[in-house]
């Protein structure tokens, strides 16, 4: 499944992860400490989240638990990076990271190794 998540949709994803199953006003709550929006703002962000299905919500009580974890999210969002910024090439990401940048004779190996399990 191939979706964009938005930094608003990420933090309740976050919620979610974090606390597991939770009650959509929990999620409120939540969002309201830490990010200090209103109640109708996470119900709206969940809204799109349902409809991504990103995020499942269930009666009674609207109930919440995210559908995508992060180990997902994260590697489509890394696709996403190297398919935009990239051309697709994941070395042209890994050359971005480590330009200018010196690698100790661990970091040289523990690439080498990479390199080698993904082949």
């Amino acid at each position: 499944m191939e979706y964009k998540i938005f930094d608003s949709e990420l933090k309740v994803l976050e919620i979610l992860w974090e606390g597991g199953e939770l009650s959509a006003k929990d999620v409120a709550a939540q969002a309201s400490e830490q990010v200090g929006w209103s109640k109708t703002t996470t119900y709206t962000v969940l809204k799109k989240c349902v409809e991504k299905g990103l995020v499942e919500r269930t009666e009674p009580g609207f109930r919440c638990r995210a559908l995508v974890s992060r180990q997902e999210a994260q590697r489509q969002e890394t696709r996403g990076l190297i398919d935009r910024m990239y051309g697709g090439s994941a070395d042209r990401l890994v050359a971005s990271l480590l330009e200018g940048r010196a690698l100790s004779g661990d970091e040289v190996a523990r690439l080498r190794r990479l390199v080698e399990e993904l082949r």
